[in-house]
């Protein structure tokens, strides 16, 4: 292939290092949002909620949308919508609870940035071909 062709081509590459480094880091976006959602289930998420200044009634849906979206990132299916939910409670996170005003340190935004980063990344890249969906074949692209 040239080398302008290259730099001009979207694609992955097809060996099997590129897939199984895909599916890890699904993987372990995945399991931190899944550890992360459980642990607002926690009653006490609730008061942290209130002292932000977010409604109380979000508790179960923010910790639903992270546990949930992080088993189907690991799985592979629908990812890219689950990463675009993912991503915006990231943003939520970095901009109204963090107040985006410290990268590092106590109350630092650094691992919610890195999370959005990784989410942006497999809304791009998809799935992969280590996944459900690339295996079921029967799943629109835009879905996967």
């Amino acid at each position: 292939m040239k080398r302008a062709q290259l730099l001009t081509e979207a694609t992955f590459g097809e060996n099997k290092l590129h897939d199984i480094t895909h599916f890890g880091i699904r993987a372990a976006i995945g399991v931190i949002f899944i550890v992360q959602g459980s642990g607002k289930f926690n009653p006490g998420t609730a008061d942290f909620l209130t002292s932000i200044g977010l409604p109380v009634e979000l508790q179960i849906p923010l910790a639903l949308a992270e546990t949930i979206g992080g088993i189907l990132l690991i799985v592979g299916v629908l990812s890219r919508i689950s990463s675009s939910i993912l991503s915006i409670i990231m943003l939520g996170a970095i901009f109204h609870v963090k107040g985006a005003s410290n990268l590092t340190g106590q109350g630092g935004f650094a691992i919610d940035l890195m999370l959005l980063a990784g989410c942006l990344a497999i809304i791009v890249a998809g799935p992969g071909r280590v996944s459900i969906s690339h295996i079921a074949k029967k799943i629109p692209r835009f879905l996967q």
